[in-house]
């Protein structure tokens, strides 16, 4: 399609304006030139999904580049997006290296991943910064990074990124070295928050939560209900990283024990208060060795288990907090190239879209199993340019890598106050290919 102005003389027809014509109305006025309002301008605005937005920003009029780029319009953009059209904010998966220290982490869109043909691999973007980056949790598009390039660091710090917008924040010194932690949004108060259980050089831990803002305050509240330091007959948490449930303002850790009982421990970031709550019960011949896992499905909290060594099931938490509605979602057969032996951990359950589940198995594929028909399939994931050359291809296994499912959002750092926003992870480019 040709684009570009449109000539003077695009019909004869007299009908039609013409460049220095006067147009008048039957009342002999000027017809004056149509204006669209504000509202309704902001209205289509609000209608774009994020990624076009930030492409949009630099080349629009100021006006709607300040719209764009405001606090405000980032909220109606998200809260729209969140409560009415979902397709808005696209999903991604980011990951980065657990096992050896390198300066990039890996981004795929997890539609893709579910749309694609076998013959059409969804390729990795990496990005790359100056030092290794963790990540303690992800929320409304931001990603929380932790910032440590090594074991022995007395201090830990903590940054906040948008990919979508390039944006990062100026690293906030933890106090200590990281151990349990989470970050989410503080809906009632319009707060981003970072929980971490922090260890002092003098061998004691405190319980911080950070609130970010122009002037991001730190305050001790009370000590995380489990100690991993101790041994504690109830079980042990499956992961120290907690998981950010939309809606419900809570960060929620899993505590498994080797008897039949399962649990949550939740975090109230409105209150800072914690409480906990059951899981559904196992049955008594399962092998209780074997980790359950949580996930967000439907925007409900999720688990899975194992379930007779045969299967795993997964669960949805329909009414939050309230262990009675928990509801049987799938009940997914093992399969031979989703088992690892010895087992270790259950199916993690990642996404949905339809009737199919995006989801990791033991065995370190991912996999889509769909609920119409009981088939699963296997996507094509192509890593080769991730900048993580000693690890094996994801479509081959994910092991030594940790997982995060964000939504893209235009977000950003400067929205909360933070000062000298900077661009620390930046987009690798591939390089081109001399022949």
């Amino acid at each position: 399609m040709r684009t570009g102005p449109i000539p003077d003389d695009v019909d004869d027809d007299d009908d039609v304006p013409r460049k220095g014509k006067v147009v008048t109305t039957t009342g002999g006025w000027p017809e004056p030139p149509p204006i669209l309002l504000d509202e309704l301008i902001a209205e289509v605005l609000l209608r774009i999904p994020a990624r076009y937005l930030v492409r949009l920003r630099n080349s629009v009029c100021s006006s709607w580049r300040t719209l764009i780029s405001s606090s405000q319009f980032a909220k109606d953009h998200l809260r729209r997006s969140m409560a009415v059209d979902p397709a808005l904010t696209h999903p991604l998966m980011v990951y980065y290296s657990r096992a050896y220290i390198y300066p990039t982490v890996g981004v795929f869109s997890v539609r893709s991943v579910m749309e694609n043909p076998p013959h059409e691999p969804t390729k990795v973007v990496p990005y790359e910064g100056r030092r290794h980056r963790l990540i303690i949790g992800s929320c409304n598009g931001l990603l929380c990074l932790h910032d440590g390039e090594r074991e022995d660091e007395l201090t830990h710090r903590a940054m906040l990124w948008n990919p979508c917008t390039g944006f990062t924040s100026q690293p906030l010194e933890i106090g200590g070295l990281f151990s349990i932690g989470g970050f989410g949004y503080d809906h009632v108060n319009d707060k981003y928050k970072l929980f971490a259980v922090v260890d002092k050089k003098s061998g004691e831990s405190v319980t911080r939560m950070f609130t970010f803002g122009p002037k991001t305050t730190c305050r001790t509240i009370q000590d995380f209900p489990h100690n991993l330091c101790e041994d504690d007959s109830r079980g042990h948490m499956v992961h120290l990283k907690g998981l950010f449930v939309s809606g419900t303002g809570t960060l929620n850790w899993l505590l498994h024990g080797y008897l039949s009982f399962v649990w949550v421990i939740s975090l109230d970031l409105v209150r800072e208060t914690y409480c906990q709550f059951s899981l559904p019960s196992k049955d008594s011949d399962d092998d209780h060795e074997v980790e359950p896992e949580l996930g967000i499905l439907r925007d409900c909290l999720a688990v899975c288990y194992e379930t007779k060594k045969t299967h795993w099931t997964v669960w949805l938490m329909k009414d939050y907090g309230v262990p009675q509605s928990w509801t049987k979602l799938a009940i997914i057969p093992h399969h031979p190239l989703l088992v690892r032996r010895p087992r270790g951990k259950a199916l993690w359950p990642i996404y949905m879209l339809g009737n199919v589940l995006l989801a990791l198995a033991p065995s370190g594929k991912f996999c889509l199993c769909n609920f119409n028909d009981g088939s699963i399939d296997f996507p094509n994931i192509d890593s080769s340019g991730d900048g993580m050359p000693r690890h094996r291809p994801l479509t081959q296994h994910s092991c030594l890598r940790g997982f995060h499912l964000y939504h893209e959002s235009i977000v950003s750092p400067f929205h909360l106050g933070l000062p000298s926003c900077s661009s620390e992870m930046r987009l690798i480019k591939p390089k081109p290919i001399i022949t």
